[in-house]
């Protein structure tokens, strides 16, 4: 499940940000954006799918789609939870081409605050200095 997560990620790195990318597990205790998104496999097994990114990482993709330089924090959550529709809305897609597929909810806001929620695999996304974490967590109903 997650290599599809973070194939759509790279896609959404290579696709839409348009600037070389990094991938690494070292995930790190910066503040961030978190929010998440709930699916549930076709076998009944959910998830969480979280993202977790720095405000500048954010303010980039608001730069992008909306030709904002600066965002006030509301159109940052924004972005964060439309980043992470994107992604998972396009992991959902992949999916479908493998018969792993899934429905997904609507993505929630958690906080602006150091990632430090449990999870069970995750990926930090480097682009220049600025960073997006993808994890992954099972969970019951």
């Amino acid at each position: 499940m997650f290599p599809i997560i973070l194939q759509a990620a790279e896609n959404f790195c290579i696709h839409q940000i348009r600037e070389p990318y990094t991938i690494s597990d070292a995930v790190h205790k910066k503040r961030t954006l978190i929010a998440y998104i709930k699916i549930e496999t076709t076998n009944k097994s959910k998830y969480r799918v979280y993202v977790a990114c720095e405000p500048a990482f954010v303010q980039k993709i608001a730069q992008i789609f909306l030709e904002e330089d600066v965002s006030d924090e509301e159109t940052l959550v924004d972005m964060t939870l439309e980043t992470l529709n994107l992604i998972v809305g396009s992991a959902k897609v992949l999916a479908k081409e493998t018969n792993e597929e899934f429905t997904i909810s609507t993505p929630d806001f958690v906080a602006l605050a150091p990632f430090e929620t449990e999870y069970e695999q995750a990926s930090v996304f480097t682009i220049g200095s600025k960073t997006m974490i993808l994890a992954i967590k099972e969970i019951d109903g």
